[in-house]
């Protein structure tokens, strides 16, 4: 882990920052590419299953998040805005509702600073999700990187 913090900029956020030791265009690759994202995405013991990744502008990432001990966790996004390698946002369809944006700033050939934004309606929202996302995102993000050194010995 390198330089990372949970803090909320404002009462409706959930901010994740973490500088990650791979180039901003394989960084990118790795949440767009459906054949990575699905390996990482979700804190650990976390696996998905996806019915729909249609990554543009207006599509639709459906898929169901499967707890390790229990529970499928239903998710239906769309995407919002796409700005390669630069800009990945969308909308959650599903409980409970949010907007994600995810920032992908060249911090020099081998590092990228990602910049995780998770931003609710309303205060009392977020409060909830608070609750479980710190740490949880953390564990996200080391499954990121454990998939970006993957990436890197097959390139």
């Amino acid at each position: 882990m390198t330089n990372q913090n949970i803090t909320s900029f404002s009462e409706k956020e959930i901010v994740t920052i973490r500088v990650i030791k791979a180039g901003q265009a394989l960084v990118f690759r790795a949440w767009a590419e459906p054949e990575h994202l699905r390996i990482w995405w979700g804190p650990r013991g976390f696996t998905n299953t996806f019915h729909e990744f249609d990554f543009r502008v207006g599509g639709r990432w459906r898929f169901v998040m499967h707890g390790p001990e229990k529970g499928n966790y239903v998710n239906e996004c769309e995407f919002i805005h796409i700005q390669k390698p630069y800009l990945i946002e969308w909308r959650r369809h599903t409980n409970p509702l949010f907007h994600v944006s995810a920032a992908f700033e060249k911090v020099s050939e081998h590092e990228t600073r990602v910049v995780f934004r998770q931003i609710f309606e309303t205060a009392e929202e977020c409060e909830k999700i608070k609750r479980y996302t710190v740490g949880k995102n953390d564990e996200v993000f080391d499954r990121l990187e454990e998939e970006l050194l993957k990436m890197k010995g097959n390139e």
